[in-house]
C-alpha cells in the first residue's frame, strides 16, 4: 500500500485530528540542493532572522513551505544543533540558570544531538503535504494522545520496542529533530522554554519526529489499525474520536440507537 504526501498528511490530519500540518524537514546539503528546491517549490523565506520555531508556523499553521539558511537563524541553540555554530562562552552563560555551575551547563551542551559542523547549507520546512522531495524528519506538533497513537504505530510498524526519546535543554524542536534523523528513531519531547515562548505552542503540545524514511511504515500501519478495528482509536476501538477521554469498559459513558432515529441517519449502538 502507497501513498503520496499529500494522501498521508490528510489521513494523519482526519484519523488523528492533528491541529496542526505535520512538518517536512528536509535538509539541504550543497548549494545545489538549495537552489534545486527552491526551484522547484513554492516557497518563502524569513524578512529577517528569527528562530527555527518560527520558520515552522509558518509550515504548520499557515501550510507554507520556508526555506532558510544560518543568516535566516536567530537562535543560537538551533545554529549549534544544525552545525552552524559552535559552542561558546555565552551558549554556556545562557544555560547557566538551568544548571547547577558553569562546567555542567558546558558539559549539556556539548552532549546535545548536533548535525556535523558546515554539513547543511539550508533547511527547508513545509506541511508535509506540499512536500516535493523525500523529507528526513516529520515533525508534529500535537497533544499528548496523538503522540501515543503515532508512538505505537511506529514502535508496530518498525518493531521497535521500548522507544527512547530524547529531553535536552533548549532545544526541543531543533535538537528533537537532528536526533531524530541521526539515530533514524522516533522522538518525543516536551516543548523546551525557546519553542514555549518564540513557537507559539501555548496549548501544551508535545513534539513528536519521525524519521521521514519510516513515515510510510507508520501511516500503513494506522489504516491496518482503521482496516482491523473500524477505526483510529486505540482507548477506544470503533470509536471515530482517538482521544476520546472515557474508558472503553466504562459501563456509565454509554449511548444508545433512539428507537424513532431513521436507518439513514448513520449513527450506531456505541454500548
Amino acid at each position: 500500500m502507497s501513498q503520496n504526501y499529500r494522501e498521508m498528511e490528510d489521513i494523519l490530519m482526519q484519523e488523528l485530528r492533528l491541529y496542526h500540518h505535520p512538518v517536512a524537514v528536509t535538509w539541504l546539503f550543497t548549494d545545489d540542493d538549495v537552489a534545486n528546491f527552491k526551484s522547484g517549490t513554492t516557497h518563502v523565506t524569513p524578512v529577517k532572522p528569527i528562530t527555527f520555531c518560527q520558520w515552522e508556523i509558518a509550515a504548520r499553521m499557515q501550510g507554507l513551505t520556508v526555506v532558510a539558511g544560518r543568516e535566516d537563524l536567530a537562535c543560537a541553540n538551533a545554529r549549534a544543533s544544525f552545525g552552524w555554530k559552535d559552542i561558546d562562552a555565552t551558549d554556556v552563560r545562557h544555560l547557566d540558570r538551568y544548571c547547577v555551575d558553569p562546567a555542567q551547563a558546558e558539559r549539556f551542551l556539548r552532549s546535545k544531538p548536533r548535525l556535523p559542523m558546515n554539513s547543511l547549507r539550508g533547511i527547508a520546512v513545509g506541511p508535509l503535504g506540499k512536500a516535493t522531495v523525500a523529507p528526513h524528519v516529520i515533525h508534529f506538533y500535537c497533544d499528548n494522545m496523538q503522540s501515543y497513537h503515532l508512538a505505537v504505530d511506529y514502535m508496530a510498524a518498525t518493531d521497535t520496542h521500548p522507544l527512547r526519546p530524547l529531553v535536552s535543554m533548549s532545544s526541543a524542536a531543533c535538537g528533537g529533530a537532528a536526533f531524530c534523523w541521526m539515530e533514524k528513531t522516533f522522538n518525543l519531547s516536551p516543548c523546551c522554554s525557546g519553542s514555549y515562548n518564540a513557537g507559539k505552542t501555548e496549548r501544551g503540545e508535545v513534539n513528536a519526529f519521525i524519521p521521514g524514511e519510516h513515515l510510510e511504515l507508520t501511516v500503513n500501519r494506522l489504516l491496518q489499525r482503521i482496516d482491523k478495528f473500524g477505526s483510529s482509536a486505540l482507548t477506544r476501538p470503533g470509536d471515530p474520536f482517538p482521544g476520546a477521554d472515557i474508558c472503553k469498559n466504562c459501563p456509565l459513558i454509554a449511548f444508545k440507537q433512539a428507537d424513532n432515529c431513521p436507518e439513514t441517519c448513520g449513527c450506531r449502538n456505541t454500548c
